[in-house]
Parts: C-alpha cells; sequence; structure tokens
C-alpha cells in the first residue's frame, strides 16, 4: 500500500459531494430499522428481510460501486491518473491501495451500519448482527475488487455497474437460482448464514462454494487490474 496515494484517493472520495452519496444509503438502513422499531415490528423475521433486501440486496453493490469506480475511474475519464502513473510507483502497488481504500471505505458506510442496523432490531440475537455484518464485509471486499477492475477496463464503468448491481444482483441473483451461484450478495449471504442461528436466515449457496468464490474474484480483479495499469501509456491510450 502506497501512502501517498492513499491519501489523494480518501481525500477525492470523501470530498464534499461524494460523502453525500456515502451517507444516504447507510442512513436510510439506519432510519428503516428505526421505523421498524417504533412500529413493533423488531423481531428477527422483519430484520432479516431488511438485510436481505435492502442492506445485502441494494445499498451494499450501490455502495461498492460508489467506491470501486470511485476510487480510479475519475482519474482515468479526467487524465489525472498519467500524473500518478508518472511517478516511481509500481503500477499493481496503485491497483492494489485503491482496493484497499475502497474495502476500508465499505467497512465503514456498510459493514458497520449493517451491524447497527441489526442490533437496533435485535440487538445480536442467535448471532444476526454479527452474521450480517461479516457477510456485508466479505460481499464489500469483493465488490471493491470487481467495481476497481470495472473502473480501469471500460470508460462506462458506472453504467455498466448501475446494470450490474441492479439487475444481476437485484433482480436475477435473486430469483433465478443457477445465476445465485454467481452472485457476491448471494456469498455474503451464505457467510451471515454461517455466523447466525437463526431460522429466518437461509442461504442457498454452500460456504465450500462461497468462500473460494469469494477469495478468487477478489485476487483475480485486483491482479488484472494492476495488469490493466500497466498497459496504459503515458499518453493515457490502452
Amino acid at each position: 500500500m502506497n501512502t501517498v496515494v492513499a491519501g489523494i484517493t480518501y481525500r477525492a472520495l470523501l470530498g464534499r459531494r461524494r460523502i453525500v452519496l456515502l451517507l444516504l444509503l447507510p442512513l436510510g438502513l439506519l432510519g428503516l430499522a428505526v421505523l421498524l422499531r417504533l412500529t413493533g415490528n423488531a423481531d428477527q423475521r422483519y430484520a432479516t428481510l431488511l438485510m436481505e433486501n435492502f442492506a445485502l440486496g441494494t445499498m451494499l453493490p450501490l455502495l461498492g460501486l460508489i467506491v470501486g469506480t470511485g476510487v480510479i475511474a475519475p482519474e482515468i475519464d479526467d487524465g489525472t491518473i498519467i500524473h500518478l502513473m508518472a511517478k516511481p510507483i509500481s503500477r499493481p502497488v496503485i491497483a492494489q491501495t485503491k482496493f484497499l481504500v475502497a474495502a476500508s471505505l465499505l467497512v465503514v458506510f456498510a459493514a458497520l451500519p449493517t451491524y447497527l442496523a441489526v442490533w437496533l432490531l435485535v440487538r445480536n440475537e442467535d448471532g444476526m448482527a454479527a452474521g450480517f455484518a461479516v457477510g456485508s464485509l466479505v460481499a464489500g471486499i469483493a465488490y471493491a475488487a470487481v467495481f476497481l477492475l470495472l473502473g480501469v477496463v471500460t470508460r462506462h464503468a458506472v453504467t455498466i455497474g448501475v446494470v450490474y448491481a441492479l439487475v444481476w444482483e437485484s433482480l436475477v441473483g435473486n430469483f433465478v437460482p443457477g445465476a445465485r451461484k454467481f452472485s457476491i450478495q448471494q456469498w455474503g449471504r451464505t457467510v451471515a448464514d454461517q455466523l447466525s442461528t437463526s431460522v429466518y436466515l437461509k442461504a442457498e449457496i454452500a460456504l465450500g462454494f462461497a468462500v473460494p468464490a469469494l477469495v478468487i474474484a477478489t485476487v483475480v480483479a485486483v491482479v488484472w487490474a494492476g495488469l490493466r495499469l500497466r498497459a496504459f501509456s503515458l499518453t493515457g491510450d490502452e
């Protein structure tokens, strides 16, 4: 990890406009959790529905898209990445640093709010708060890597990412059985289910598939992003 690259990336992502985008979804999740508690629906069933449909199903992939593409795609689009790559810094190190920044932000803006939302509803009954938080964490790390790669390989990363997050992850991955094995969201659910004993949380993907899939997707995406950065010339051509 290069601290200079990390500092530049954090400042760019946590600017006034982007910080609002990063806060909206987790605040919405916490607001829904408070609303359920105030209306007397603070039980494991509603907690599971909220986590699966909003936290893991909508908030996490969208936050992954915002930070995963945001750490590098804007720099590629406006050409400032060329100034960074002209410095004596390994391009795989640039990719790895960008990934670590994105992953750390997903811990703060996704995994932590997920834990707090479940805790507001059911505390940590049957390990639900910890389960969903860890599931959100590992899935968020994979999203960070995949969307980072997307930001490197195409100038249409946001458009493609929105289609992936909302169509594949939220629709196809939830309703088409065969497609679930290739959904990061479903892999995160499997990890959450493994750590929780709640009868309402049931994953359909085996842990023996989900964990290797998460690791492979993350490592391959980060390595590939580094290799693609190596292909960039100092004029910005690929």
